[in-house]
Parts: structure tokens; C-alpha cells; sequence
């Protein structure tokens, strides 16, 4: 693995790419929870209805753009040439190569959700071609990294598609709950529907955590071949463990927010205990990006086994 500024113009996109695909889906997800309470224009719902709707195209804009620098880079990585001479790669990658058939796959998925996010009706329809596009984008982001070497039709990429589909539904609420859409509940008014909300977030995230974990511990594995000294010795290992670390630390916060401060919003609906609900996701959703950001790192790193021969 090389640092110059084209391993970096990479991980940047991947870690942009990581991040708006998962708000698109935490946005998703919250505007279908909040769409029955929101249908007045005075109903104190609407105005999270109305941030979780922006946030999903706000975030599926950003995922086609990310998506179409971080090509651009991964041509140039590639072919050995300057970024500006990536151009005329891109042609030949995308028609040649299992990375190229991967991005194409994941950015059709991203052009989807794009379109879909401006529709004006929420119908099956809108929302079925919503879900296979957030699908799409997740096996084919799964094809871009090491588990790829093992063939398109194999379980490392099954499970790295279960791993980023459920870390975009776990991570993707957190941050479009804790950056966007929670503060647009702040209001006394809107405290049932903060409840609710929350109550939803939290159950559907640990069933998220649940298969996160899972599906991480087998890519763990395969990406350091079982040996606990390629993690311990190699970069990627190094990566890993501060990834694992800040996945930890987000547990705890949202451990914290399920078991403590979510009951106490149930019992007393105070306002005091909406902040520490809203400040507890705010502080899980800084780790999330953190988690994001050390993934895409190791998706551009050589992996640990291969790190010791």
C-alpha cells in the first residue's frame, strides 16, 4: 500500500460514498416511519418528515458525485497515470474489469435512489424500486473490496453485502436521526412522536447490530486469515482495531440510550430526558462517522494476511 495523494483522493471518496449512502438510508427509512404523522402541514411531525425527505436527496446527490470522483481516482490508482489522465482509462476499466462491473452496479443503484428520492408519492412502487436500488448499491460497493478476490458469486460477498447493508441501516439512523431529523422533534408537541420514533430506531438498529457484528467478525477473519499476528502486525490490523474501537464506543452510547435515557423518555416524557436522548445520538452518530471513515480506509488497504506473505 502506497500513501500518496491518490490512495488518499480514494479513501476520501470511499468514506464520502460510505457515509451519504448510509444517511440516504437512516433518511429512508425515518421519512417512512414519520410519513402518517406528518400529513397536515401544521402537524408537528412535518418538519422532521420534511428534513428526513430533504436529507435523502441531499445524500443521494452527494453518493452519485462521491461515487463518480472516487471512479475517477480508482482509474487513475489503476493504470499508473496523473488524475487528469484517468479519463481515458475509465472506459476500459468499467468494460474489463470485476471492479468497473462492481461501480457500474452500485451507481445504477445510486441513480435509482436519486430519482426516487424526489418522487412526489410514496407508493409500493416508489418503494420498491427505493429498496432494490439500496440493495444494488450495497453488492455492488461489496464487489469494490477484498472480498472480491474470492468471486463474484461467493459468500465473502454475501456477507460483505449483509455487512454494508446493515451498517448503512444502523449507521445511516444514527446520523440522519442525531444530525437532522431528532432536533426537528425538539418541541413539546412533538414528544409522542419523538417516542415513537425513538422507540423504532432503537429496535430496528439492534437487530441491525446484531447482523453488523456477524457479518464483521467473518470478514475479520478472512481478512486476516485467522491469525491474530496479522492484526497485530500489519496496518490494516492496526485500522481494524481503531474501527472496532469506535464501533465499541457507539455500542456504549447507544447501550446507554436503549437501556437508560429511551425508558426514562417513555416514563416521564420531560424535556430534559428528549435532550439526553437527542445528545446521547448526536454523540453515537460522531463515532459512526468515524466507524465510516476507518471502513474505507480498510476496504484501500492490504489486507493483514496478505500484509505478512
Amino acid at each position: 500500500m502506497r500513501v500518496d495523494g491518490l490512495w488518499i483522493g480514494q479513501v476520501a471518496m470511499a468514506a464520502l460514498m460510505n457515509v451519504a449512502f448510509a444517511f440516504a438510508v437512516g433518511s429512508a427509512l425515518l421519512s417512512a416511519w414519520l410519513v402518517n404523522d406528518a400529513q397536515a402541514k401544521i402537524a408537528p411531525a412535518r418538519p422532521a418528515w420534511l428534513r428526513a425527505q430533504r436529507s435523502m436527496q441531499a445524500s443521494a446527490i452527494v453518493l452519485v458525485l462521491a461515487d463518480l470522483g472516487w471512479l475517477l481516482y480508482q482509474a487513475a490508482e489503476m493504470a499508473g497515470v496523473r488524475l487528469p489522465e484517468a479519463f481515458g482509462v475509465v472506459p476500459t476499466m468499467l468494460s474489463q474489469t470485476h471492479v468497473g462491473f462492481g461501480w457500474s452496479v452500485a451507481f445504477a443503484g445510486a441513480l435509482v435512489l436519486l430519482l426516487v428520492s424526489f418522487a412526489r408519492q410514496t407508493n409500493v412502487l416508489r418503494n420498491a424500486l427505493l429498496w432494490l436500488a439500496v440493495i444494488a448499491i450495497a453488492g455492488g460497493k461489496a464487489t469494490l473490496g477484498h472480498a472480491a478476490d474470492a468471486g463474484v458469486a461467493s459468500a465473502a460477498i454475501g456477507m460483505h453485502t449483509l455487512h454494508v447493508l446493515t451498517t448503512s441501516v444502523w449507521g445511516g439512523l444514527v446520523l440522519a436521526a442525531g444530525f437532522s431529523v431528532l432536533p426537528a422533534l425538539g418541541t413539546s408537541i412533538a414528544r409522542g412522536v419523538l417516542i415513537r420514533t425513538a422507540t423504532q430506531l432503537s429496535n430496528v438498529s439492534l437487530v441491525a447490530v446484531v447482523f453488523v457484528l456477524l457479518s464483521g467478525v467473518f470478514n475479520a477473519a478472512r481478512g486476516s486469515g485467522n491469525s491474530f499476528l496479522a492484526i497485530e502486525t500489519s496496518t490494516w490490523g492496526h485500522v481494524l482495531m481503531l474501527k472496532l474501537a469506535l464501533v465499541a464506543l457507539a455500542l456504549v452510547l447507544g447501550g446507554l440510550n436503549r437501556f437508560s435515557a429511551l425508558p426514562r423518555l417513555r416514563r416521564t416524557a420531560s424535556t430534559m430526558d428528549a435532550h439526553t436522548f437527542a445528545n446521547l445520538l448526536y454523540l453515537e452518530a460522531l463515532a459512526m462517522l468515524g466507524i465510516f471513515a476507518a471502513a474505507a480506509v480498510l476496504s484501500h488497504s492490504v489486507p493483514g494476511f496478505a500484509a505478512l506473505g
